[in-house]
């Protein structure tokens, strides 16, 4: 769970690294763990001056579809997101890609709640 490793993780890479800024990914996904991640990262934004960003998750899998709940799963049309079912699991595995410069980031890093909580 988010809630249980996410301060430790974060806590041993402050003590290794000097860390410049931090991208996470806002959403969608498990509405939970992403404000969990936005209020640690926000934290760190306003006590260490941390610079944050953010990334839709649908930039890191190729806009394939991300699980919700079940067989329900949020999906990009344009640049709409919905939730649609699936009887079939469709396939998808996220990535850092190997140029940031490829990739959307966006300075507003609030959690993505563009649909309600599923």
């Amino acid at each position: 769970m988010t809630s249980d490793v996410l301060l430790p993780v974060i806590e041993n890479l402050l003590s290794k690294y000097d860390i410049k800024n931090i991208i996470y990914t806002n959403g969608p996904g498990s509405h939970m763990a992403t404000k969990i991640t936005y209020v640690l990262l926000k934290t760190l934004n306003i006590i260490k001056d941390i610079p944050i960003l953010a990334v839709s998750g649908f930039e890191l899998n190729g806009n394939k579809p991300i699980k919700a709940l079940g067989k329900l799963y949020f999906i990009k049309e344009k640049e709409t997101i919905i939730t649609k079912t699936f009887d079939k699991v469709p396939q998808s595995t996220f990535s850092m890609p190997k140029n940031l410069a490829t990739i959307k980031l966006e300075s507003e890093i609030e959690p993505n709640y563009e649909i309600g909580a599923i």
